[in-house]
Parts: C-alpha cells; sequence; structure tokens
C-alpha cells in the first residue's frame, strides 16, 4: 500500500473553544478555508498544538468529525488525526473512528506514563494501531521533549520493517539530523519524512525534506513558503534571514508563556480559538496589549497569513 508523500505546509490548527473553554467547532469550516487560501496542504490535528491530551474521547472525536465534514470532497487537504496517547485501546478506537469519517491519515505518539522500553515494544504498539485503520495512512509521531521517549526512528522503522502495509511516514518534531537523515534512505525513501520543528525548517529543506508540520503555518504560512522559494532559487542568505525572522516569531512564545501564545497570534490573523485549557496559562489582556507591540516590531502584517 502506497501512499502520496506530503510537499508543503501541514498546520497543527488549535482547538477552537469558546469563553468557557468549550469546544467551538463551529469555527472550523472557516479555518479550513482559512488555511486553504494560504496554499497550506492539510491539518494535524488533536495534536500538541490542538490539545488533544486536554480533552475527553467524546471531544476528541467532535474535532474530527468537523474537519472531516468541513475538509468533505477535498482530496488535496490531508488530515491526519493524533489518535494517541497513553492507550493503545482509545488509541485503536480513535483509528477506527478517524477511517469511518474517513479521514487521510491517523498519527501515534510514543505512550509517555508507561513507557517502551525497546524498538520493538514501540513497533508493537504501530502495529495494532495501524492495523484498526488499515486503509488509512499512519504515522509516526516523534516529540521525545514531551513523551520522553528516546527511542530512534532510525530504530523503529528497522524493526517495522515493512511489516506495517499502511505506515505511511513520520512526523519528526526533534533535532536529531543524522537520525532523521538516515530514516530518509531506508527501503529507498520509502517513508515520508515530514519535518515538525518551524524553527529549523531550512535545515530539513537543505536534506531534501519539503514536507513539513507546523504550528506557525497557521499564522504566517507566507514566510516558510517565501522561505523554501529562497532556498529552491539558490538564496541562501535570502533563506537564512527569513528563517531568523521566524525563529524571531516564535521566541514571543516563550516570551509570553509558551503555546498558548499561539492562539493569540490567531486572534491578530482574524480567528479567535478562545483560550488554552488548564495547566495551560493563558496571557492576561495586558501581557497581551505588550505582545501586540511586540508583534508589530517584527513587521508580522508583511508575512502573515490573510
Amino acid at each position: 500500500m502506497t501512499f502520496p508523500k506530503l510537499t508543503g505546509l501541514i498546520a497543527a490548527p488549535f482547538t477552537p473553544m469558546d469563553a468557557d473553554g468549550n469546544l467551538n467547532t463551529a469555527l472550523i469550516p472557516e479555518y479550513y478555508q482559512f488555511l486553504k487560501r494560504n496554499k497550506v496542504i492539510g491539518a494535524f490535528i488533536n495534536g500538541s498544538t490542538g490539545e488533544g491530551v486536554s480533552q475527553t474521547k467524546e471531544e476528541k472525536k467532535l474535532v474530527a468529525e468537523a474537519w472531516a465534514e468541513a475538509t468533505k470532497g477535498d482530496q488535496d487537504f490531508k488530515v491526519i488525526n493524533l489518535v494517541g496517547g497513553t492507550s493503545v485501546k482509545d488509541a485503536i478506537e480513535f483509528a477506527q473512528h478517524s477511517e469511518a469519517i474517513g479521514l487521510f491519515g491517523i498519527a501515534f505518539t510514543a505512550p509517555f506514563y508507561f513507557k517502551p522500553a525497546s524498538a520493538n515494544a514501540l513497533a508493537d504498539c504501530c502495529r495494532q494501531i495501524a492495523a484498526a485503520a488499515p486503509n488509512t495512512a499512519f504515522y509516526y509521531y516523534h516529540i521525545p521533549v514531551l513523551t520522553g521517549c528516546n527511542i530512534s526512528i532510525y530504530d523503529l522503522l528497522n524493526a517495522v520493517n515493512g511489516s506495517i502495509p499502511n505506515f505511511a511516514g513520520i512526523k519528526y518534531t526533534h533535532e536529531d539530523f543524522m537520525d532523521f537523515l538516515s530514516c530518509m534512505y531506508i527501503d529507498n525513501g520509502r517513508y515520508d519524512m515530514l519535518w515538525g520543528r518551524d524553527e529549523n525548517m531550512l535545515s530539513a529543506l537543505v536534506l531534501g525534506s519539503f514536507g513539513a508540520v507546523g504550528s506557525t503555518f497557521n499564522y504566517a504560512a507566507p514566510l516558510y513558503y517565501e522561505m523554501h522559494d529562497a532556498f529552491k532559487n539558490g538564496d541562501l542568505i535570502k533563506a537564512r534571514d527569513i528563517q531568523q525572522k521566524s525563529i524571531d516569531m516564535i521566541r514571543l512564545l516563550g516570551k509570553y508563556g509558551g503555546i498558548a501564545t499561539g492562539k493569540a497570534y490567531m486572534k491578530l490573523v482574524g480567528l479567535d480559538c478562545g483560550g488554552f485549557r488548564l495547566p495551560v496559562t493563558n496571557m492576561s489582556a495586558e501581557q497581551f496589549e505588550s505582545f501586540k507591540k511586540d508583534v508589530e516590531a517584527l513587521g508580522f502584517e508583511s508575512f502573515r497569513s490573510k
């Protein structure tokens, strides 16, 4: 079974919430159209940015269904749903649901409480979940900074050894370029290696990876396409300057409290996705005013998604 390798930007959408912290799935059709307008080719839903770990099982299904409905009939826009997580049983249930509603792909990240002890154990988890949705592209989501699972993807893919027919690729959110490049060569480049660190995407372009999943693609997609074009045209200095502009934008996430700052950026591009749920802390009204000044100083208006 083969799936197309994804070339372009895949956003990791924020899950829209109302003022009371409840799901606001009514915003998702507009959100989808906004991403399409900015040449984003897909959505990686219910992930870190999408607060999948802060939702109930029923909520995660509602979010997936809303994205499935909003993108229905658009074969060019690929929706990948993160199905797990700590519970393989839950992940199997979400995988089956994702296939039933017609999503392009599912993703699974390493259990982060009882961690797999080896690449073979992690491969067994992947095998069971992928088998629950045999006609759906399966991606493993590698993000050891959050899962604490440091099994190399090179070892994982060799443990899989072609035994999972719908294993399409990896969402690689780590900085081990040796591991990443080696994975690109496994089985004659069989696996779709999607880069997951917006702040060093240029380094992935150098290695030949042209598909990426990121949170800042929600609100600054034109910046990354400009960087890609500069790199493609051999203007490495321009590409490097654009990457630094991306880094400056991302530094504000840290300055204003972390991942929730992304939803503040979304307000500035006209999509109010509400706030993050606890334990994540949202910025105060005073901080938001300061944030707006810092964003203006970046020249955000010149490269933001519109």
